[in-house]
């Protein structure tokens, strides 16, 4: 299946995907999508993205025994980060 269709981009850079692709590509608002720019142009493709803790459970559970115990505080996630790897 080829579908051609032409679209402008506006002063921001934001462009409006043509009805018919979007119906083909199920596209509704909010949809996410991903662009891939290759040797042979650009491949757009509706994407899935998932939101994903900044922390397991496993190292949760450090930092809440280490609070507990220490009561130790650090102003970054870098910082927790290093001491979790610590222990």
């Amino acid at each position: 299946m080829e579908i051609v269709e032409i679209a402008k981009m506006t002063s921001k850079g934001q462009v409006t995907v043509p009805a018919a692709i979007r119906d083909v590509l199920n596209l509704q608002r909010g949809s996410s999508v991903m662009f891939k720019l290759t040797e042979k142009g650009v491949s757009f493709m509706p994407c899935e993205v998932k939101a994903r803790e900044t922390y397991t459970q496993e190292e949760w559970c450090k930092i809440e025994r280490l609070v507990a115990e220490h009561g130790k505080t650090y102003r970054t996630s870098k910082g927790a980060k290093k001491h979790l790897k610590t222990l």
